[in-house]
């Protein structure tokens, strides 16, 4: 699977370490940057992450901050992504399975190397289950405005 990885400074050493495991995994791994630790802004790599996927430049993207909320934010702008941020092997399951995510958000300052990489196996390896959950996933895509249930 080719799969785009990309962080701020906060995660610069996780997105290094997850990479190179990525990697040996047998994945094709873009690694969107950034190239050191020094101070960025994670904006800007989230919005690279967005565009690879949109693009179709890779099938499944990583994005890593220091508390994977900022960048998730970031990334959630382009409307071709659904970016979740997970923190245990089940919510990336379920983000595939019921959201058909195609990023998955880490914070680097809140869960350890083996819990990420636990995360990433799940959100590899589970497929979207498509059905009742399609509809729902469509209209991310394209929100329309909400209609009073009354």
């Amino acid at each position: 699977m080719r799969i785009a990885i990309a962080s701020d400074h906060a995660a610069f050493a996780l997105k290094g370490i997850l990479a190179a495991w990525l990697a040996g995994q047998g994945h094709d791994v873009v690694d969107l940057g950034p190239d050191s630790d020094a101070r960025v802004d994670y904006p800007d790599f989230g919005f690279k992450l967005a565009e690879a996927i949109a693009a179709g430049s890779a099938e499944r993207g990583i994005a890593l901050c220091g508390s994977g909320i900022g960048i998730s934010i970031a990334v959630n702008r382009n409307p071709a992504v659904r970016c979740a941020l997970v923190s245990e092997p089940l919510s990336a399951a379920l983000a595939r399975e019921h959201n058909d995510a195609n990023v998955i958000a880490l914070g680097a300052r809140l869960i350890g190397e083996d819990m990420a990489k636990a995360c990433i196996t799940a959100f590899v390896t589970t497929d979207f289950a498509g059905g009742r959950h399609q509809t729902r996933v469509d209209k991310l895509g394209a929100p329309a405005p909400a209609k009073d249930p009354a």
